[in-house]
């Protein structure tokens, strides 16, 4: 892909750089300066062409091992297994007496 081509982008990345740019353009920018904010502005919500969808680039293994993980903590938190349990308030009592 080319710089400036936009052809990767889905239509409503597409569509969000062109009410952007509108925006900008109503504050008084001129055409070209709102359009490349426009699209900064996309690339920066998105991570540019191509790239909408919740939990893009990670395999169906990697999500099961952190919702399996996920779910151990929270059992372990609710049977009074905290990984924090007793930590800071050893550390408020070392400061205190410091």
């Amino acid at each position: 892909m080319a710089r400036g081509d936009k052809s990767k982008y889905t239509s409503a990345q597409k569509r969000r750089a062109r009410h952007i740019e509108q925006s900008y353009e109503a504050r008084g920018l001129d055409e070209g300066e709102a359009a490349a904010r426009a699209w900064a502005t996309v690339n920066k919500q998105t991570g540019g062409g191509e790239r909408a969808g919740s939990g893009r680039g990670r395999s169906r293994k990697l999500k099961a091992r952190a919702r399996k993980d996920s779910a151990r903590r929270a059992v372990a938190t609710k049977h009074g297994h905290s990984p924090n349990r007793g930590r800071m308030t050893e550390r408020r009592s070392r400061h205190a007496s410091a």
